[in-house]
């Protein structure tokens, strides 16, 4: 048991067999923090869009088509991850240390865009759901709509908004 959660070696096929659980759980953390560096500021960007400046016909386009993109199967990521994305990098990067087929940064990074659609929908939502008479009394008081969505609809939509992160 020891072993287990200490040993910083998978190698569960070889002989002798290692079962450190360490790599897997510190992998998970890199990737999961990737992931959320690309898809929180994006998703909510695009949520505030949807919520606060969209017209009604594109928003009636839009959120429909970022829907669609949340059912897509994670399979089809990875296989763009490893077909596009980690070959994208290796021809970015320069000299001879080129990632390998499996990283953490594709990974991270198809993730993110894995998880923008549920950030941005559920967050669209919450912010949709805040009453148009807190928008109308910052207006009066002379505020401009950029004002109005992040210093008044954000904040009251904030349960909401960490829901959809949280979720994601």
């Amino acid at each position: 048991l020891v072993e287990f959660f200490t040993g910083t070696v998978w190698k569960p096929l070889f002989e002798p067999p290692a079962f450190g659980v360490v790599p897997l759980v510190v992998g998970t953390l890199v990737i999961t923090a990737i992931a959320s560096v690309v898809a929180l500021p994006l998703g909510l960007g695009s949520a505030i869009y949807l919520s606060e400046y969209a017209p009604d016909r594109v928003r009636k386009l839009l959120k429909p088509a970022l829907e669609v993109l949340a059912g897509i199967p994670t399979v089809v990521y990875g296989f763009f991850a490893l077909t596009f994305m980690t070959p994208a990098l290796q021809a970015i990067v320069p000299g001879d240390d080129l990632p390998s087929a499996f990283n953490a940064l594709s990974a991270g990074l198809i993730m993110g865009v894995m998880i923008i659609p549920t950030v941005a929908s559920l967050s669209e939502d919450a912010m949709t759901a805040v009453p148009n008479s807190l928008r109308q009394g910052a207006f009066a008081l002379g505020s401009n709509q950029r004002q109005v969505s992040t210093m008044v609809v954000v904040p009251a939509a904030l349960s909401g908004i960490a829901a959809a992160f949280i979720l994601g």
